[in-house]
Formats: structure tokens, C-alpha cells, sequence
């Protein structure tokens, strides 16, 4: 039906939102395929092959970045190949704490298939509701508990592929000295690779307890320098996130529980403490003096409670905004510690300069919600008003805001993955050979070209 290929036409980006709007014709998918098992998505890929027909892979729909464009380019036709049907828990290791998961499984699905077991796997991204466990390993995910738990790449103990020319089982063991790993290689390869069909998880038991504390910093260098601190220390959050001026001001605006605390101003942080009663006042305990002894004011648990109940709530946000006649889109990025206040500076008036140039006024807040030893990720959100052509706008917009990262030496994407609209940027990122590699990969798995064509690899 035409709402099934409509539905399948791309993924939940901003750009995808507007073009969906437009009462004109709309690029979608000629059919959307239902496979359940491994030897059709097998059967299927060798008939495209033979018959020059695109294949986009498609778990939840969710997207931000063009990566279910279906680009049917020089091909005969492009379907969609929906993995709804890969819905399964497999098997759990209970002994060694893993479990299978069909790629079709959604991040809801997953938490209730492990917690029948009592055991979670602690992966929420803002996509949770809607993503699948294929897509979030296809993406090199990351989610809001990545402090604790680790990017969707530091759950994966194997993985199963099926390409056009075989299947791929990468993962016999933990770890291994056994050349490159392979699993890396699938991680973020955005369906251009192999269709994932099954992928093997660390799991863990459901927490016995959670703590919850919020602060509050003068400024957001001070308080990134206390989640630097907190990080380097080891002190061990499940959850560690803080918000500049302006996205806490918009919080205290919106949000009811964190606006019953007297905040006037300054940089909001969230704390979450998750695992046994022991170990999670220990943590919270370290964590606790460590931010106080950099500058920050203990605000309690219920802004941190309010956090958790709206923290995927923001897309429904923006669907309202756009209906509104406004701009709201989102982009992020990593860089080291020393390299976060000019990163976050250049980006910053890139998106107001943008904007500004098409006759609006830009809102353009920032938070740090994925911390390393070394380095923070940069998560910008940016309001303004539509002008003209409201596509072309933020597009130049984004390619200002790109241009800036690369310039100022951040990663093109941290989470988001590269999709169309990072691809651009492709090379800047891996350099020449590195796109060289990238080639000669797709070549030997994808020797017809069809698995989402016009993705990743410049």
C-alpha cells in the first residue's frame, strides 16, 4: 500500500519531516519486504544483485540523518527490507551474561524479553522507543546510559551478516588476537556492508538500586571541567549529562519538577546511579564530593526524576514546533576535553550566522550526555524561525555547522551515524585511503552495489 512505502520513504529527521509535509510527489521504496528468516534475506539479496534492485535495510524508521533515503539512483527499482520479523530473544547466557537478539527487536521489546529473565541490557538512546537492536548496531549507537553501560559497540560480542555474497558469524569469544576484528568493521557500516540479522549482547542483572541527583554549575565550563573530573576519577555514573545556559533555561521553562527548585540561571547536571545498594552510594558518594569540589550545588533527586520521565519526549516536541511555522532540528559531535569550548564556540555561531543570514534569530542550545576519560560528545539543539524555503534553510544552515566541526577538529558524528547528510563530510573524516578501504570492502561484500547505495562511503 502507499502509506507502507510512505512510511518506509526515510527516516525522522527534520528534512524527512518537512518533505513528508509537501503535498507533491514523494521519493519511496517500490515495495517493502517482510523477511523472518536468514535464508530469505539471503534469496532476496541474490535476486537484486541478478536484477540491478537497491536494497535499503529498515529496522524502527528512525534516522536523523538520511539513512534511509531510498535512493534508486541508476537502479531498476529500490525496495525496502523491513526486519520487524527478526523479533526474537534467541538464546541468554545467563552464566556468562549474554544474550541473542533478532535485529528486528525494538529497544521496549528488548528490556522486556531480558527483564522476563531479570536481566536489562541498558541501552536507551532518545530513538529507544522505536529502534531496533539491527539498527542500533548499524549505527554505532549510543545511549543515555553510555557512562555506565558503554556505546552499543562495547555491548556486542558477535554478530551475524548476511551479504550478498554469504553470511558472516564474527564474534567466537570475548576478546581476541585473531587480526582486526571484523564485529568493528559491521558496528556502523549502515546496511551497505551485509543485512545484520542477530546480534550477541552483554546483558546485565536488573539493578537492585537507583539514585537520582541533579546540580547546578555557574557556568558550563565549570561544569564540564566537574564531568571531566568525575570521568577521569573513575567515579562511575550510570548517567552523567549537563546542559549549557540556554537549554537549561528552557528546561526550568518546561519542565514542572525541575522549576519547583530555585534555580535562576547557570548549567543544569543530571546524575544516575545504578547496580547494588553498596555500590551505588559508593559511587554516588564519590561522585557527589567530586562535583561539589568543582563548583557545583547539590539541587536533589527531582530534577534528575523529571529528566528521566521526559527524555524522549523532545521529537514530539519538534513535530509541534514545525506545525508551528518554526525550525527545530538537531546535530551533534565528539572532541577531546581541551577542545570543547572552542568546538562548542565555533559551532555555535556557525548556526547563528546561518540562520541569521536567512532572516532569523537561532536559539542554539548544547549538552555533553556522553563522557570519556579523554573527551565529551556536543549535542546541539537548534530554534528558529522558518524562512523561504524551510529545507534549504537548515540545509545551509547544517553545512555551516559541518564545516565548523571539521574546521575546529570535532568528529563529523558521534551517534547520530553518517548516512546522506554526513556523507559529504566522509572524507574529512577518514581521509582519502581510508574512503579507498571503504570501497574495496563494500566490493568484495557488495560486488552489485545494492545494499543502500548513496550512504557513508563518499
Amino acid at each position: 500500500a502507499d502509506l507502507d512505502r510512505l512510511l518506509h520513504a526515510g527516516g525522522k529527521s527534520t528534512l524527512d519531516l518537512l518533505r513528508r509535509r509537501d503535498t507533491g510527489e514523494q521519493d519511496a521504496p517500490d515495495a517493502i519486504l517482510l523477511p523472518g528468516y536468514d535464508e530469505s534475506v539471503a534469496a532476496i539479496l541474490s535476486y537484486c544483485s541478478e536484477h540491478r534492485i537497491a536494497v535499503v535495510p529498515f529496522g524502527g524508521g528512525t534516522s536523523v540523518v538520511g539513512g534511509l533515503d531510498p535512493a534508486r539512483g541508476e537502479f531498476a527499482a529500490v525496495v525496502s527490507l523491513d526486519l520487524r520479523r527478526f523479533d526474537r530473544l534467541i538464546s541468554l547466557d545467563e552464566v556468562s551474561g549474554q544474550a541473542v537478539l533478532g535485529a528486528g527487536v525494538t529497544g521496549p521489546q528488548a528490556e522486556e524479553l531480558l527483564g522476563a529473565h531479570g536481566f536489562s541490557l541498558g541501552h536507551f538512546p532518545q530513538s529507544f522507543e522505536y529502534a531496533t537492536i539491527g539498527g542500533f548496531a548499524a549505527t554505532r549507537s549510543s545511549g543515555q546510559d553510555s557512562a555506565g553501560y558503554g556505546r552499543f559497540n562495547d555491548m556486542v560480542r558477535g554478530l551475524r551478516v548476511v551479504t550478498p555474497v554469504g553470511p558472516l558469524d564474527l564474534g567466537r569469544a570475548p576478546e581476541s588476537a585473531a587480526g582486526p576484528d571484523l564485529r568493528q568493521l559491521l558496528i556502523g557500516s549502515e546496511g551497505v556492508f551485509g543485512v545484520i540479522t542477530e546480534v550477541r549482547l552483554r546483558v546485565h542483572r536488573v539493578p537492585e538500586a537507583v539514585r537520582y541527583e541533579a546540580w547546578s554549575f555557574p557556568d558550563f565550563p565549570t561544569g564540564a571541567a566537574a564531568l571531566r573530573a568525575v570521568t577521569q576519577a573513575g567515579a562511575g555514573p550510570t548517567v552523567i549529562r549537563l546542559s549549557d545556559e540556554a537549554e537549561t533555561g528552557v528546561n526550568l521553562a518546561t519542565t514542572e519538577a525541575i522549576g519547583e527548585n530555585t534555580i535562576t540561571g547557570g548549567c543544569l547536571a543530571i546524575t544516575v546511579f545504578e547496580g547494588s545498594t553498596d555500590h551505588v552510594e559508593s559511587r554516588q558518594a564519590e561522585t557527589s564530593a567530586l562535583l561539589a569540589a568543582n563548583g557545583g550545588t547539590s539541587l536533589g533527586e527531582a530534577p534528575a526524576q523529571a529528566w528521566e520521565r521526559g527524555r524522549f519526549g523532545a521529537p514530539y516536541l519538534r513535530d509541534s514546533l514545525l506545525s508551528a511555522g518554526a525550525l527545530c532540528e538537531t546535530l551533534e559531535t565528539a572532541t577531546d576535553w581541551s577542545n570543547v569550548p572552542a568546538l562548542k564556540a565555533a559551532v555555535t555561531q556557525a548556526l547563528t550566522d546561518a540562520l541569521a543570514a536567512t532572516g532569523t534569530a537561532a536559539l542554539v542550545m548544547c549538552h555533553i550526555s556522553h563522557v570519556y576519560a579523554v573527551g565529551a560528545s556536543l549535542y546541539f539543539t537548534v530554534v528558529a524561525g522558518q524562512r523561504g524555503n524551510p529545507i534549504e534553510q537548515w540545509r545551509g544552515a547544517k553545512k555551516a555547522a559541518m564545516d565548523a566541526i571539521v574546521a575546529t577538529g570535532g568528529t563529523i558524528t558521534h551517534h547520530h551515524a553518517v548516512g546522506a547528510d554526513h556523507r559529504p563530510w566522509m572524507r574529512d573524516e577518514v581521509g582519502e585511503l581510508g574512503v579507498q578501504v571503504l570501497r574495496a570492502v563494500k566490493a568484495t561484500l557488495d560486488p552489485a552495489g545494492i545494499l543502500n547505495p548513496g550512504k557513508l562511503i563518499p
